[in-house]
């Protein structure tokens, strides 16, 4: 499912026109980058939790040249699904 699958989806359960359905899918994940940003848990209840994790440095490898490769430390997003979407185990839920 891609941005666009999303936003006809919101156009056709809600009856509002598509650029309406645009705008809010835009502005949902606007404020959920912004929170994600600023280190924030994102916390959808029955869907998931969006949490940042920082990343430890590392050293890493160049697969053509096997030269070493120092790995920043950093941050990354980790997404841990909610007790409802893992009862699903695999179903596909009407909506």
């Amino acid at each position: 499912m891609i941005k666009l699958d999303i936003i006809n989806r919101l156009a056709d359960q809600t009856g509002i026109p598509k650029l309406k359905a645009e705008q809010a899918v835009d502005a949902l994940f606007h404020s959920m980058k912004d929170a994600l940003s600023r280190g924030d848990r994102i916390e959808l209840r029955g869907f998931g939790v969006f949490i940042v994790k920082p990343r430890k440095r590392g050293v890493g490898r160049n697969p053509r040249t096997g030269e070493e490769v120092a790995i920043p430390s950093g941050k990354t997003i980790r997404f841990k699904p909610g007790k409802e979407l893992q009862a699903h185990d695999g179903e596909v839920v009407a909506p």
